[in-house]
């Protein structure tokens, strides 16, 4: 080959990936409709021999069992709700925490109709690779294969494993804000409803649930600690601020494409393990590898700052928590994603709330509204400050713990959006 056909074959080359890349345009693609963070659950310390172990009545004792210990030939089924619509869907289920294998027997996913009840015809058997079951490894993921079932928006869906052995600890998400319904015994994902089932309110190795929309379609992710996970909001009534900005987002022509992921952790910190991996060593896994994602929103960083009440070495900075969000904003932009920053609402009169905490706070969410790091803020303490105290949380936004808000809390700080962040096009790496 002589030297000057070169160019002319890069051209062509580039001619056609030009060709490639321009092709999907028209085409449908997966994107996460449900997820959630896993962690691994904590076991209950042991009692001390010297006292005497009375098991509590009911299904609380089974329910505590069943969660420090994991299922035996037992069913499992999990409430999720869907923001954007579609017509084919898939279910991802994760190991990401156990340290053996899993066996999974069975799963099905239905439309919900209430309790563990499911609408009949709507149910479907899953499969991977062809088979009904599979074996997920220690830290696999898995996708099921698709199955055909139209979902409109915000629609509850009932997702149904069934485990013929002994699991071990499960990994797990422990703010689930629905009822999780579990067999007594035997292969229940097919049935109409759960006989007299134990319930929890968690859940088991299920990380997402995608659906396959059109080319236009994307995810917000939403990334953060228990106030994003929804805690103290009423259960069953998907009012997370995630739950009510999906609805907005489902209601809104210009927005019904866009989904909305809640990977929220409650007591999850920035810099330092806790509950769950920190927020800088799960950004990957939770965020970046959602399907369809292009907007992230980041608020957590309480936590840390909190923590200094109970373990003074732990003290953080407000450099130290700005130091790790522009490390989410660089992780983030190098893969085309979007970062709005929120800021952190008030927490005078928490349990952990300290004078030099506030003085962090205030200046990490000086830093948010005023740096330009970011591509939107959404400002979560003006939406829930006291007008008499900015430091507090407004009292009928407050459910008692001065910390969490609470429905109507949540509410405001969904409303605090404004959905052109949404339908703005982004602006050019150079110009961040």
């Amino acid at each position: 080959m002589t030297l000057r056909w070169i160019p002319v074959l890069v051209l062509a080359q580039l001619g056609t990936l030009g060709l490639i890349q321009a092709q999907p345009k028209n085409q449908e693609h997966w994107v996460a409709t449900w997820a959630t963070a896993q962690t691994l659950v904590r076991q209950a310390p042991a009692r001390p021999p010297a006292t005497p172990a009375v098991a509590p009545a009911g299904a609380a004792a089974t329910a505590q069992t069943i969660g420090a210990r994991g299922l035996n030939n037992q069913t499992v089924r999990m409430i999720v709700r869907t923001s954007v619509a579609g017509r084919r869907l898939r279910v991802r289920l994760s190991n990401a925490f156990g340290g053996t294998p899993v066996v999974l027997g069975a799963a099905h996913l239905a439309i919900r109709a209430k309790e563990s009840a499911i609408v009949p015809d709507s149910d479907r058997p899953l499969t991977f690779n062809g088979k009904p079951g599979c074996t997920i490894g220690p830290g696999v993921v898995l996708f099921s294969d698709p199955v055909d079932l139209n979902v409109p928006p915000v629609t509850e869906l009932a997702v149904s494993l069934y485990f013929p052995g002994e699991t071990g600890p499960p990994t797990t998400h422990s703010t689930a804000l629905h009822n999780t319904y579990i067999s007594k015994e035997g292969d229940a994902t097919a049935k109409a409803e759960i006989p007299d089932p134990v319930t929890t309110q968690s859940y088991y190795w299920l990380a997402g649930v995608d659906v396959l929309a059109p080319s236009k379609a994307a995810v917000l992710v939403t990334f953060g600690d228990s106030i994003t996970d929804g805690a103290r909001s009423t259960n069953e009534t998907n009012h997370s601020w995630p739950a009510l900005l999906a609805a907005r987002l489902a209601a809104n022509r210009k927005t019904a494409t866009i989904g909305v992921a809640n990977v929220g952790i409650g007591g999850n910190r920035v810099l330092r393990d806790g509950s769950g991996a920190s927020a800088l060593a799960r950004f990957d896994r939770d965020v970046l590898a959602q399907p369809g994602v292009q907007w992230v929103t980041l608020m957590e960083g309480i936590n840390d700052i909190g923590r200094e009440a109970s373990v003074p070495a732990e003290a953080v900075t407000a450099d130290e928590l700005i130091g790790a969000y522009k490390q989410f904003i660089e992780q983030a932009h190098a893969h085309g994603v979007q970062v709005i920053g929120c800021t952190l609402t008030p927490y005078e009169g928490a349990g952990y709330s300290r004078e030099t905490g506030e003085a962090v706070r205030a200046a990490v969410n000086a830093w948010i509204r005023t740096s330009g790091a970011f591509d939107a803020v959404v400002d979560f303490e003006k939406a829930t400050r006291d007008a008499a105290n900015p430091k507090r949380i407004r009292a009928e936004f407050d459910p008692g713990d001065h910390l969490h808000p609470n429905d109507a809390g949540y509410q405001a700080m969904a409303d605090a959006f404004d959905l052109g962040i949404f339908t703005r096009k982004p602006a050019s790496k150079q110009s961040r």
